[in-house]
């Protein structure tokens, strides 16, 4: 049987060589072990090698997998202080390799899957941490009408639509009734703090993981996995990396939880926020605990997703199984801090 993530790389190649500048095949492609949601693959040819991001093949839930809004959002960002990989080919013909697909440049560099940076010294720890911090208030900063993305998505009311949304996404997607998610589904829009006005471009999946690091450095070279990616509210990246210091450590999406943060060189969550608000020039950050329960929960709403995907056949990664049995474990994290 075909797997259903292969790629025909003969008629692939024909194709890419007629939509980007001095591609020459033959093309040999390999799938990446990450890519959870949108299948990523590693195309290498005799003189180059580029990176394709495609939709999953089959039926997808609606508004997901977006891999063309990844393709504007790098576009836009090519000339600002965000480091992102060249988008250099969009194609919305399903008939190529099954579905939508883009295409970017390879880049050479590291990705730190673990945030307690084991193989890394404290100093070293230290230094990668004020880097992500830095990165996420450089795309804050970006002027989103400047870099052609004020159609991007809505302006104001980010929490709203948002829970909105990812409570559909969650119905869509539920295996089995869950009670602290339909307790969050209950607090969350009564909750929301009232807008102030901020708005940014938000990445959406900001953490460790989906970024890359320069191989000698200890500085990102480029920012990774931009389907979620919209016109949003810059503490809803802020609160969605925290997360991590309220999650436990082991099999997938690993936090910090119960680590040494002092011995390992690595900042509080307190310190990490304050640093970030004295790059954004603001004062403090209040209703802290909802933010991080709405991003607990958005996250558990895409664990489900892929829990759905799972079930139905069509998830990416053999470490989908990981990811859905996190749903509790979040929702649960989220009503605590509430």
């Amino acid at each position: 049987m075909t797997d259903t993530f292969e790629l025909d790389n003969k008629k692939l190649a024909q194709y890419l060589a007629q939509h980007i500048p001095d591609f020459e095949g033959p093309l040999k492609s390999k799938k990446f072990a990450g890519g959870q949601s949108n299948p990523t693959y590693l195309l290498t040819t005799p003189t180059l090698s580029y990176v394709l991001r495609r939709k999953p093949p089959g039926k997808l839930l609606p508004g997901a997998h977006a891999v063309d809004r990844e393709f504007k959002v790098l576009s836009a960002l090519a000339n600002s202080n965000v480091p992102v990989a060249a988008a250099l080919h969009l194609c919305d013909d399903d008939e190529i390799i099954g579905s939508m697909f883009y295409v970017m440049e390879h880049m050479d560099g590291r990705v730190l899957w673990e945030p307690t940076l084991p193989e890394s010294t404290p100093q070293e720890r230290t230094q990668i941490y004020q880097e992500m911090n830095r990165v996420l208030a450089e795309l804050h900063k970006v002027d989103i009408n400047a870099v052609g993305l004020g159609d991007f998505g809505k302006k104001g009311s980010y929490f709203e639509r948002q829970i909105r949304t990812w409570t559909k996404q969650y119905r869509a997607a539920e295996t089995s009734q869950i009670a602290d998610m339909d307790a969050l589904i209950d607090w969350l829009p009564t909750h929301t703090p009232a807008d102030d006005g901020k708005v940014s471009i938000s990445h959406g999946d900001y953490r460790i993981d989906n970024m890359m690091f320069h191989n000698e450095r200890n500085e990102v070279i480029a920012l990774l996995d931009w389907e979620l990616s919209t016109i949003g509210h810059p503490y809803a990246d802020l609160a969605y990396q925290c997360m991590q210091y309220h999650m436990p450590g082991g099999a997938g999406l690993p936090g910090l939880a119960g680590a040494n943060l002092t011995e390992l060189g690595i900042p509080s969550e307190k310190e990490y926020v304050q640093t970030y608000c004295e790059r954004m020039g603001y004062d403090t950050i209040g209703n802290w605990n909802f933010y991080l329960a709405f991003s607990l929960f958005r996250l558990a709403a895409i664990c489900q997703g892929i829990e759905k995907r799972r079930q139905m056949g069509t998830a990416s990664s053999a470490k989908a199984a990981e990811y859905g049995a996190k749903v509790k474990v979040l929702a649960k994290i989220a009503i605590d801090l509430i």
